[in-house]
């Protein structure tokens, strides 16, 4: 059964840092993109980050920009989201997905098919 899985989320204040992983099953993640998304109270779901399988190549959104980082543990068939300068507005469920696109095609373009239930951040004083 292919399948991800989250975990790391929690209560972290303004400024901390949290590192969520992304456990993937049933598939060598390195063979995939792997993007991560967030829906908070309100908003729209919106991706915040993402890995394109082969090159490694990276994408953010420019509200994390510079603070969150991807990056992949080939041995643990893994994915990280570390967030770091964590702000009370990227308090949310995040959600990690898997997909495949062209070599060409930017992961935050990939269409996600394999997604997590998803892990509550939560920034807050």
């Amino acid at each position: 059964q292919v399948q991800v899985v989250e975990s790391g989320g929690g209560l972290v204040q303004p400024g901390g840092s949290l590192r969520l992983s992304c456990a993937a099953s049933g598939f060598t993640s390195d063979n995939f993109d792997v993007g991560w998304f967030r829906q908070a109270p309100g908003k729209e779901h919106e991706g915040v980050a993402c890995q394109s399988r082969g090159n490694g190549a990276t994408w953010y959104a420019d509200s994390v920009q510079g603070r969150f980082t991807v990056s992949r543990d080939n041995a643990k068939n893994t994915v990280y989201l570390q967030m770091d300068g964590l702000k009370p507005e990227d308090t949310g469920v995040y959600s990690c997905a898997a997909g495949l696109s062209t070599p060409q095609t930017a992961c935050n373009l990939t269409p996600y098919a394999t997604w997590g239930q998803g892990t509550q951040v939560t920034v807050s004083s």
